[in-house]
């Protein structure tokens, strides 16, 4: 089964600044991916590489098999809502969204979804709220009804109510339409509501990449005396992060087995806490083995 979006080494520089360097990441389609990462981290470069409105300075990305920078076909596959939401102010949204059926080959009931969600179609875009752009911003990228959907920062400027009913109106359109979403946002709580796919960025780089149930099934907050781990406890693959107190150490690690020494105690990890731990730490990684050793490792199985 093609990959929704495949990153291949993937680079962009912007004169003597790296955007996004070496970034190796599949999302299986059908997931809804949360992309996180601070501020300069990378995610609106790939997200734009992704939809062909940047070219790779290095390495390859494909989206849906193809390179979105050489086919223009595939921009009917792909829905973008960039991070500031550009609409054409002065368009009723009525308006926009007969200019988005007569440039779309696909295009499904969207003014319904709106008139659902209490947004006047004869009123000016310019004069709506932050949120109500947001939906209508959503709404015409899910009327073409795309293949990927990519989200720059939806929800940064939204108040708590206007965030419930994006993604709200995000997982309907998810739901109904069985598309690949791929969501840039600093909001954890949010995306841990909606998100089953993992992508952590960091200095440009891909740190963490993954189905979330299977990253937190594979780390453990471990409890115990303070002791020095340079020789290893036996199953535990890498400490990702660890705190010390005068007697007692409290360390989050990713696990090859289980924790059978009964001087720890092993607790589980929420989302928020694995993003964070690794972002404080950018030298760890959580990362599957490259495509071509998965791939020999199934053929042997």
């Amino acid at each position: 089964m093609t990959a929704a979006l495949t990153a291949t080494g993937l680079g962009k520089r912007y004169r003597h600044t790296w955007g996004l360097r070496d970034c190796t990441v599949e999302i299986p389609p059908g997931r809804v991916a949360a992309l996180v990462g601070p501020n300069g981290a990378g995610k609106t470069t790939l997200l734009h590489l992704a939809t062909g409105l940047s070219r790779p300075t290095a390495g390859t990305v494909q989206v849906l098999g193809r390179a979105p920078d050489r086919d223009v076909r595939l921009l009917a596959d792909i829905g973008f809502v960039a991070q500031d939401v550009p609409l054409y102010r002065s368009f009723a949204v009525r308006e926009l969204l007969e200019f988005g059926r007569r440039t779309n080959r696909r295009w499904d009931l969207a003014a319904a979804r709106l008139q659902r969600a209490g947004i006047d179609l004869a009123q000016r875009t310019g004069t709506l709220s932050g949120g109500q752009r947001a939906q209508v911003a959503l709404t015409l990228a899910l009327a073409k009804s795309p293949r990927l959907l990519l989200l720059d920062e939806p929800l940064a400027s939204l108040d708590p109510l206007a965030r419930r009913e994006f993604l709200q109106a995000l997982m309907e359109g998810a739901a109904e339409g069985g598309l690949t979403v791929v969501l840039s946002s600093h909001l954890i709580a949010d995306l841990e509501r909606v998100c089953d796919y993992l992508i952590v960025l960091s200095a440009a780089r891909t740190q963490v990449a993954g189905d979330i149930d299977a990253l937190l099934n594979s780390h453990r907050v471990l409890t115990g005396p303070r002791r020095d781990l340079a020789a290893g406890l036996p199953g535990v693959a890498t400490v990702v992060q660890q705190a010390h107190t005068e007697r007692q150490s409290t360390l989050l690690v990713r696990t090859d087995g289980p924790i059978l020494d009964p001087a720890w105690s092993v607790a589980d990890v929420g989302l928020e806490e694995l993003i964070l731990a690794y972002l404080a730490q950018p030298q760890a990684t959580a990362l599957p083995p490259p495509r071509l050793a998965r791939t020999a490792a199934e053929a042997s199985g």
